[in-house]
């Protein structure tokens, strides 16, 4: 079952470490095409996003992974599913479809259940 939940972890921590890279690292009107709900966020709200979206998929890994403060993983999981919340409901609000990141949010719940009770 730990396998399962590396392997989960892993794939959430690939998908947030990549929308984290590009929401801080591009400029926000350049995002604006390709991710229409950029155009309700300032710049920095969107760098910030995208840098708490870095810093969870790090912590998710690294804690797990080296063993230092490990329960920080959960918490990563849990704070990222909190972030799809909000994006959820700005997608909501924009009347777009908010599955993919419902969906986000609740694999990152399952990785942070699957931490605290398998970790």
């Amino acid at each position: 079952m730990i396998i399962a939940l590396w392997i989960a972890t892993g794939l959430l921590a690939l998908v947030f470490l990549a929308a984290g890279v590009t929401k801080s690292t591009t400029p926000r009107e350049k995002l604006v095409p390709k991710m229409a709900y950029m155009a309700d966020l300032s710049d920095g709200q969107a760098r910030t996003v995208g840098i708490l979206e870095f810093l969870g998929a790090l912590g998710l890994v690294l804690p797990a992974a080296t063993g230092i403060l490990p329960w920080l993983t959960p918490v990563a999981a849990f704070a990222l599913a909190l972030t799809m919340a909000g994006g959820a409901a700005l997608h909501i609000k924009r009347k777009e479809s908010f599955v993919p990141a419902l969906v986000l949010g609740i694999l990152a719940l399952v990785v942070g259940v699957g931490w605290v009770l398998l970790g």
